[in-house]
């Protein structure tokens, strides 16, 4: 395989503005201060496991404009082999605008531009070489229809993950039965999970997928994180430290679990590699400043909880 890791999701430059207050309609607020980030689910893992020394690669699309420039650049800067990212001579590459204020409520608004317009034959097929691809949401239908596409032309021995977001949990579980069909690895929280399988309990609506998926993670917050596969079920607790900003948490637990998987760790210390990470990412703000370049702090945590009880 040519890549460890491909992902294959949304990418927009994140335009962070802290504020006093959300202003309403015809209200004027003053902005404090501004950050800009490389943004996207898919991509905040991809970062994560890069840092961590995994050879990564991203499928995605951009246009020819300053903040398709600014995320190919940081894609470089992170080590993640942009041969597959997808460059459009019309149109503009992704933006989100978020504004905080100072209670931590948000306010967003998405342009997702030339994001939802990737078709198949833009893909080269080098990009199908890996041994993982995670996928992760788009807002239109042209991109949805193309990873579900790409799942028929990857190698049988590609293992898929699939962290469907809000987006895609919406349409339901019957529309995203092919996705579910193809999963190895399914990444969602407990909000989510309880959408997709219309199912307030969400261990029950776990075990409503083993018939497709092989490993379920549904992450819990600060809650712990609950594994279900057919053969064994777990929980596994979280790190207790001071949160900063809890974007981006669950892409940063991707990366880790993702990067245990890959290292064939049991399924106990990939969730508690994904931990780790997610606590490092917490610590900072913004969805990737956090994430670590290394695990040397994840032997502390892996002392403290080895006699801990994980299964049920």
């Amino acid at each position: 395989m040519k890549y460890d890791v491909v992902g294959f999701g949304a990418l927009n430059v994140d335009n962070i503005y802290l504020v006093d207050e959300i202003a309403g309609v015809d209200e004027e607020t003053s902005i404090r201060s501004q950050k800009r980030y490389i943004g996207g689910s898919a991509a905040n893992t991809i970062i994560g496991l890069s840092r961590l020394g995994v050879k990564c690669a991203y499928i995605g699309k951009i246009a020819k404009d300053e903040e398709g420039k600014f995320i190919k650049n940081r894609l470089l800067d992170e080590g993640v082999d942009t041969r597959c990212l997808i460059t459009s001579s019309d149109g503009r590459s992704g933006k989100v605008f978020v504004f905080v204020d100072r209670s931590g409520n948000r306010a967003i608004y998405v342009d997702p531009g030339v994001n939802d317009t990737i078709t198949i034959d833009e893909i080269e097929k080098i990009c199908f070489s890996t041994k993982i691809l995670h996928l992760t949401s788009f807002v239109g239908k042209i991109s949805f229809k193309t990873q579900k596409s790409i799942l028929n032309k990857i190698d049988s021995r590609t293992t898929v993950s699939f962290d469907p977001g809000m987006l895609y949990v919406r349409m339901g579980e019957k529309a995203l039965r092919e996705f579910l069909e193809k999963t190895n690895i399914l990444l969602i929280n407990e909000k989510e999970i309880r959408i997709l399988c219309d199912e307030e309990d969400y261990k029950r609506a776990a075990n409503s997928l083993l018939d497709y998926v092989d490993i379920i993670v549904v992450k819990r917050g600060k809650n712990s994180v609950y594994l279900r596969t057919k053969n064994l079920e777990l929980f596994v607790p979280t790190l207790k430290v001071k949160c900063v900003d809890t974007t981006g948490a669950g892409d940063a637990f991707n990366a880790g679990f993702l990067y245990g998987y890959l290292n064939n760790y049991s399924l106990r210390k990939s969730c508690m590699l994904g931990n780790y990470v997610a606590s490092c990412c917490i610590k900072k703000f913004g969805a990737t400043d956090g994430i670590p370049r290394n695990l040397n702090g994840f032997k502390k945590y892996e002392e403290r909880v080895k006699n801990e009880t994980f299964y049920k």
